[in-house]
C-alpha cells in the first residue's frame, strides 16, 4: 500500500507538470506570456573634460591620459593644452605623447599659455581643423542633443566685449540654437575661489550672453584645482532657475592652485587632486562625476536637469 501511494504520488507530480507547460505554451501562443521589464534607457553622450594638462616635468597629464583612455566619450580640452609656452615643441613633446592619442576624438579651446606662442599658432596647426579658423578659435557644434559652444576667453587676442565678432558670432549661434540643453567652454572662469579669486571679469560678457540664452554648463580652467559652482548668474546672484553651473577642472597634470577661500555658491572643491570630469549628456539633463587618478579618493557626482 505504502510503496502504491508513493508510486502515485510521482504520477500525480508529473500530470501537475504536464498541465503547467501545456497551459505556458497556450499563453505564449496567444502573446499573454508574461513581459518582461524593460531594459536601462539608452545612454547619453559623454563628455570627458579637463584644461591645464601637459608639461614634460610633469606626470600627471599622463596620470589623467589614462583616465580619458578608459572612457569611451569625446575629449575637451579647456585650454593651456602644452605648457610652458605652447610651442611646436610643447605639444610634439609634452602633449603628443600622453593626450595626443585622443586628438582624433578632442575638441578643443584655448589657453592663455597657447598664446605665449605668437597667435597661439603652434596649438591651431596641431589641433588644425578641430580648433577652428585661427584668429578666432571659436566654434559650436551639436553632441547627445545638445548645443555645445567652444569660447576662445584669452580677451586681449579675439575680444570678448560687446563689439567684439566673438560676442558678436556667439549671440547669434545661440539665437538658432532649438536645443534643450546648452554647454559653453572656455579657459578663463568668471567665478573661482582659487589662486584667480574671485575670478576673471573680462569673460562676463560671454556669461552674460549665454545666461540670455539659458545655457546650462560652463566648463573652464585656468585654476589648477577642481570646483563646482551652484546655478548662478552673471553677478554671482544664486539662480536655481535660470543660473549657469559652472565646473572649474584645471586638474589636467600641469600643477595644483590652492583654494584661498570659497566665494559665494561655491559646493564642492579639491585643490589636491589631477582627475578628469565625466559628463553624461542626456537629453533634458545630464550626469557629473569627478573622476580622480589612480591612487587618489577625492571624488564628485550628481545630476540635474537643463533648463
Amino acid at each position: 500500500m505504502e510503496s502504491w501511494q508513493a508510486l502515485g504520488g510521482v504520477g500525480v507530480g508529473r500530470s501537475a507538470t504536464v498541465i503547467i507547460v501545456a497551459f505556458l505554451i497556450i499563453l505564449l501562443a496567444f502573446g499573454c506570456a508574461p513581459k518582461r521589464p524593460p531594459g536601462p534607457p539608452p545612454s547619453g553622450k559623454v563628455i570627458v573634460a579637463e584644461g591645464d594638462i601637459a608639461d614634460c616635468f610633469s606626470d600627471g597629464d599622463e596620470a589623467t591620459a589614462r583616465l580619458v583612455g578608459s572612457i569611451d566619450g569625446t575629449a575637451l580640452t579647456l585650454g593651456d593644452n602644452a605648457y610652458e609656452d605652447g610651442t611646436a615643441k610643447d605639444f610634439s613633446e609634452c602633449y603628443e605623447p600622453s593626450w595626443g592619442q585622443f586628438k582624433e576624438r578632442t575638441k578643443p579651446a584655448p589657453g592663455n599659455h597657447d598664446y605665449e606662442t605668437e597667435g597661439a599658432s603652434a596649438y591651431f596647426d596641431y589641433f588644425g581643423d578641430a580648433a577652428a579658423q585661427p584668429g578666432k578659435g571659436y566654434y559650436s557644434y551639436e553632441l547627445g542633443g545638445w548645443h555645445i559652444v567652444a569660447l576662445n576667453s584669452n580677451c586681449e587676442e579675439v575680444g570678448c566685449q560687446a563689439s567684439s565678432p566673438q560676442l558678436r558670432w556667439l549671440k547669434a549661434d545661440l539665437a538658432k540654437d532649438t536645443k534643450t540643453c546648452t554647454l559653453a567652454y572656455f579657459h578663463y572662469p568668471l567665478f573661482s575661489s582659487g589662486k584667480y579669486r574671485p575670478g576673471i571679469r573680462e569673460v562676463k560678457p560671454l556669461w552674460e550672453a549665454l545666461y540670455a540664452a539659458d545655457a546650462d554648463v560652463v566648463l573652464n580652467g585656468h585654476d589648477h584645482n577642481y570646483q563646482r559652482f551652484a546655478p548662478q548668474d552673471p553677478n554671482g546672484k544664486a539662480d536655481p532657475q535660470r543660473g549657469i553651473r559652472e565646473f572649474v577642472v584645471g586638474t589636467g597634470g600641469r600643477s595644483h592652485y590652492s583654494i584661498l577661500g570659497p566665494i559665494a555658491n561655491s559646493e564642492v572643491y579639491n585643490d589636491e587632486t589631477y582627475g578628469v570630469l565625466k559628463l553624461t549628456l542626456r537629453p533634458e539633463g545630464y550626469e557629473w562625476r569627478f573622476i580622480p587618478v589612480e591612487g587618489e579618493t577625492f571624488t564628485d557626482s550628481g545630476s540635474a536637469s537643463c533648463h
